[in-house]
């Protein structure tokens, strides 16, 4: 098959560098290898070595600096048959190199080319991830106070199945790119070569001392023995193929024909381990079964089970554009660090807003009506106040009945509410709602 170089924007370089060897070099090996076209796509990113996407009449994909391993994971899982090959410079490994080590943990069958010329050659020289200690670069001194990184080497102690390290001026390039195509699995070429732009200026660096750098270094030549394993794609098919049950989607159909449907903003403001995503869900419930759109959002503090938790609930017979509250018509006070969260709403409520104050919680001064409860009076134990709360506010009617309670906590829980002991044994939801 014929050359797949763009004679429409033809390779072009500094003078000397090594990245036109590499580009003809692997334009060989696509010819050899015979894959068609349409059938290869090279991913890049930014630098040097991004300009690759453009000089081949291949498939390309150019993105984001460091990124380019991410898009060339999601194309060939989404077309196996497709041969992903991602350019990719020293600077782009060090910006995305959790981005190398996840690829090497996958084993996706795509080839990782690194052309490794040891500086950020396009934007004035700084050093890399991989620049010699010694160097003079653009970025001053910084490199001597940090270690090159060894990419063979960290590539196979996160598992990549196939690691070859060359220079880009050996006469067998063409061949090793080849021999990394063919490999069944993530398939890493790391180049070494000379950045005449930048780095030789200030650094002595020529084809045989990148030699004598290779022959010190440990010898990557291709497959990894202690790595090898299936390829992820495959397996992951394999493995989607034999789970054949996975969780549906919940759906409420509507049940009930509310009497008055009306927009309510409802919000929750407790504590860690009041199970307010669980009280919230069931408000949820209770509304699409009476044929109304909801939304949900929850505030935590990040250790979840520590700190503040706070559920704002719409529901609404007209579609839901933004689901942020700022003046509710209903609050839940149940905890005093859930208020703290939101005390400057308080000031903002009106005469109509219904709250719903435990006896043992502060809140500041609101022209809201507020009715004020004893949970502790009810026996009821503090994890089960804001699930306690919805049966005061079926009573009340304030967007969810006592027969859509009933529903959406058979529908959440999976049981009656009439045997439904959300209190220990004492007082059941159903009998609280009457009480």
């Amino acid at each position: 098959m014929s050359s797949r170089l763009n004679l429409d924007r033809p390779p072009v370089f500094c003078p000397g560098c090594t990245h036109e060897r590499i580009t003809k070099a692997l334009d060989r090996a696509l010819e050899k290898r015979g894959i068609a076209p349409h059938k290869t796509v090279i991913v890049s990113d930014i630098g040097c070595s991004g300009l690759f996407d453009t000089f081949f009449n291949v498939h390309a994909l150019h993105g984001l600096h460091g990124r380019a391993l991410t898009y060339a994971q999601g194309l060939k899982l989404a077309d196996p048959t497709l041969n992903v090959i991602v350019t990719m410079g020293d600077g782009g490994l060090g910006i995305g190199g959790a981005h190398v080590l996840a690829a090497c943990r996958k084993n996706l069958d795509i080839t990782l080319i690194v052309l490794n010329n040891f500086n950020f050659g396009m934007t004035g020289g700084q050093y890399s991830a991989t620049t010699p200690t010694d160097a003079k670069v653009g970025s001053e001194f910084l490199n001597q106070a940090e270690v090159p990184m060894d990419l063979c080497a960290v590539a196979e102690s996160a598992g990549a199945t196939y690691i070859s390290r060359c220079s880009g001026h050996d006469p067998a390039l063409c061949d090793l790119f080849v021999d990394a195509m063919d490999h069944k699995g993530f398939s890493l070429v790391e180049t070494l070569g000379v950045c005449t732009g930048r780095y030789t200026k200030k650094n002595q660096l020529t084809p045989r001392a990148i030699d004598a750098m290779i022959k010190a270094m440990p010898q990557m030549n291709g497959p990894v023995a202690k790595n090898q394993r299936p390829e992820y794609g495959e397996t992951y098919r394999k493995l989607a193929l034999e789970n054949k049950h996975f969780s549906m989607p919940v759906t409420i159909k509507k049940q009930f024909e509310p009497a008055a449907p009306k927009r309510e903003e409802i919000v929750i403001l407790g504590s860690a381990g009041m199970r307010i995503v669980t009280a919230g869900d069931i408000v949820c419930y209770a509304g699409m079964a009476a044929g109304m759109n909801v939304s949900m959002k929850t505030d935590y503090n990040i250790t979840v089970l520590r700190g503040h938790s706070v559920g704002e609930i719409i529901i609404s017979p007209e579609k839901i554009g933004y689901a942020g509250i700022e003046s509710p018509t209903v609050v839940v006070a149940i905890s005093d660090e859930g208020v703290q969260r939101r005390k400057a709403m308080f000031a903002t409520l009106n005469s109509d807003t219904f709250v719903l104050r435990e006896k043992s919680v502060t809140i500041p001064d609101t022209p809201a009506a507020v009715v004020e409860i004893d949970f502790k009076a009810f026996k009821v134990k503090r994890h089960d106040w804001a699930l306690a709360s919805l049966g005061v506010l079926a009573k009340e009617g304030r967007g969810l009945t006592p027969d859509l309670l009933a529903f959406a906590v058979r529908k959440k829980l999976g049981v009656r509410l009439s045997l439904l002991s959300l209190f220990g044994n004492r007082v059941s939801l159903a009998q609280f709602i009457n009480k």
